[in-house]
């Protein structure tokens, strides 16, 4: 079975197809869940004929029902000529004192200081929360001279789920793997999984971490065009997203209206994004803001008007980069871009999760999702119901921290456990191995938030983090690292050491591999992990130095018959060619795999290398009888064992500076071992 057909088995009537959306949303100002919500009513099938026919349905209501400001006379002739009429419109809800009732206006349709009944208001109090809700809404009209307000609301429903049963929910995930279980979660945020590597699946997932956990601090800097709000804006009927522009203490927190305190964003909403936040550099914040936004996100409280307020909202932060990463790493910090006022130790310390969005590519055509996912209305209330679970306790069953850690580094990394746990196991079921993924992805966010503090505030170096647990079922002892540290910041001796010595290894002869290094031989026997997405990884960083004396070369490659995989194999060549001190003199013999069917293709394609090699002096042979196993064997007694072989790049474009530079390409995760030959055979 598909993970297309177990998605409609599963949760049948509560998926659509993620492309209809923008078939049908052109360039209309409503949000994605507004129209998977009437999708989900009428094209929540994998019948072609019944998703056109929904299709035309939705597309009429929306034609017939969505309010376009430029069309808001009409249609208040509309509900005039008629009596009565449904709308679909953003609507907001206000106490008129005066009045003594509760008074809605209408975003689109331009009508304010319009009554509503009191159960309306109690039911959805959104509604009062100064954002507005989106709601379908049946307005009539009430003739006469003597009548003072023309209009009345007879029905209102807002557009989200009311009731969702958490239980099937829960039960239905353990009909899917892990891996499929992610894929489906990326189809739901619509973006299509298989243009992400499992990295950038968990970068993009964990922009959900606001929206299911309580009082999580996010933020994510990174390139434009790579998805930052969307999820905020588009997913979920729960969260707002404001523009920098219109953030104050008093819409955030509490406005003060005479003696009376009308509550803020916070107090109605799960999530509240603070989009485009680097468009408030260089201009003054109230300084009011910070100081109550910094005791919010440290303490889930704030005090305006001589009253403490408790809240529970997510406060995310989603801005846009203008230099790479490197070019901060070097010149400034990551944190350059966000308003200067915030940059501040005791303010970014509160920070959980920082979410390198820099690491996500620039979203294309091909990058959103044409297949089945949840709709957002279903994901965005099981998210909702999800915050009420929490986690964080089980993370003390795998590892321990060091005790260098701050209560805030241990409570960041718990609650993005939490977080990431309930969103891809919310059954509770899943491996050490498992954990331990979700917990090198939530140190790792949080440590790129205290690499950054070192350089922004002095005074944290005083007291410096390892950021290293226990494995407590092994007892194996991991540091953690961000990507971007490895990727940009180049390893001295002492960490290497540190790296090869982590073999299970004697003693004394991690002893004598530290006096090599010293005397400047670096030729020990090691392995080397690579990250998923690290960069800046070559073949002649890998090879380079064991080849140097090598004469013949033997490459063990079941793999070598895609074209992308014979140009790695001639980049190989030529890192051979390079770095081998007698290039003239040497011999290379690969040995290979490929169906009987196809072998007749690939020896006119080795036999074109052959000749082209001999021109250089190069000997080159090959056979067809390679194992499993991927290793390099060289004649100066070293053997190089590939866990992925030659193949350890991601998919990178053709016309890119990828495709001429090793080093800018992006990896997949794979380990490489150096043994001596003579070490194997002991």
């Amino acid at each position: 079975m598909t993970l297309q057909e177990k998605i409609l088995e599963a949760f049948q009537g509560k998926v659509v197809r993620k492309d209809l959306a923008f078939q049908v949303k052109g360039n209309l100002p409503v949000p994605t869940y507004v129209l998977e919500y009437l999708l989900g009513q009428y094209c929540a099938s994998d019948d072609e004929q019944i998703i056109e026919e929904g299709l035309e349905k939705v597309k009429t209501v929306i034609r017939n029902n969505y309010v376009n400001r430029a069309d808001a006379e009409i249609v208040k002739g509309k509900i005039h000529e008629a009596g009565r009429y449904r709308v679909i419109d953003k609507v907001s809800v206000s106490l008129n004192e005066k009045m003594d009732c509760y008074v809605a206006s209408f975003a689109n349709l331009g009508l304010s200081g319009i009554p509503i009944a009191t159960n309306y208001v109690t039911a959805n109090e959104k509604l009062l929360s100064g954002n507005g809700v989106w709601c379908i809404v049946t307005i009539g009209y009430i003739p006469g001279e003597d009548i003072k307000i023309h209009w009345e609301i007879q029905t209102l429903k807002p557009i989200q789920i009311s009731n969702v049963d958490i239980q099937e929910y829960i039960a239905q995930r353990k009909k899917f793997t892990t891996d499929e279980w992610i894929d489906f979660l990326v189809h739901t945020v619509g973006l299509n999984p298989e243009k992400l590597n499992r990295r950038e699946k968990f970068i993009v997932l964990a922009r959900l971490m606001p929206h299911i956990e309580n009082n999580f601090n996010f933020m994510e800097l990174g390139p434009k065009g790579t998805g930052k709000s969307h999820v905020f804006q588009e997913l979920s009927p729960y969260g707002v997203l404001v523009s920098g522009g219109d953030v104050t203490s008093a819409r955030l927190f509490v406005k003060m209206s005479g003696n009376k305190e009308i509550l803020g964003l916070v107090g109605y909403w799960d999530v509240v994004a603070w989009d485009e936040y680097e468009q408030q550099k260089g201009k003054s914040v109230d300084p009011v803001l910070i100081d109550t936004m910094q005791n919010y996100l440290a303490n889930k409280s704030f005090n305006r008007g001589g009253n403490p307020h408790e809240a529970s909202a997510s406060i995310s932060f989603v801005g846009n980069t203008k230099h790479t990463v490197s070019y901060m790493l070097e010149h400034s910090h990551l944190f350059e871009s966000i308003p200067t006022a915030f940059i501040k130790g005791a303010f970014l310390d509160r920070i959980h999760l920082y979410n390198p969005g820099w690491e996500v590519k620039m979203l294309k055509k091909d990058s959103f999702s044409s297949d089945y996912g949840l709709i957002t209305d279903y994901i965005a209330a099981i998210l909702h119901e999800l915050r009420n679970i929490d986690y964080s306790g089980d993370l003390k069953k795998y590892v321990k921290f060091d005790g260098s850690l701050s209560e805030r580094d241990h409570l960041a990394i718990r609650k993005t456990f939490s977080g990431m746990i309930k969103l891809l196991y919310p059954d509770g079921n899943y491996t050490c191995d498992e954990a331990l993924e979700i917990i090198d992805f939530a140190a790792e966010c949080r440590k790129r938030v205290k690499d950054q503090l070192y350089i922004i505030d002095e005074t944290f170096n005083a007291e410096p983090a390892k950021f290293e647990y226990q494995v407590l079922k092994t007892g194996d002892t991991r540091l953690v690292k961000t990507l971007e540290e490895l990727n940009y910041r180049p390893q001295s001796d002492e960490i290497r050491v540190e790296e090869r010595s982590s073999m299970k290894m004697e003693p004394e002869i991690q002893e004598m591999q530290k006096r090599q290094i010293a005397r400047g031989c670096s030729l020990v026997s090691s392995i080397r992990s690579i990250r998923m997405n690290q960069t800046g990884v070559s073949y002649d960083s890998l090879f380079g130095e064991y080849l140097q004396s090598a004469k013949t070369i033997t490459l063990v490659d079941p793999f070598i018959r895609y074209p992308y995989q014979i140009s790695n194999f001639l980049e190989f060549i030529q890192c051979a060619r390079k770095n081998c001190l007698t290039p003239e003199e040497l011999v290379i013999h690969l040995s290979t795999q490929n169906d009987d069917d196809k072998i007749p293709e690939m020896i006119d394609i080795f036999d074109d290398i052959k000749d082209d090699l001999s021109e250089h002096g190069i000997e080159f042979t090959y056979d067809f009888n390679a194992d499993h196993d991927r290793y390099i064997d060289l004649d100066n007694g070293w053997r190089i064992s590939l866990g992925r072989g030659l193949d350890i790049y991601e998919k990178y474009g053709r016309f890119s500076l990828d495709s001429i530079n090793q080093d800018e390409r992006r990896c997949k995760e794979f380990n490489v071992t150096y043994n001596r030959r003579e070490d194997l055979s002991d």
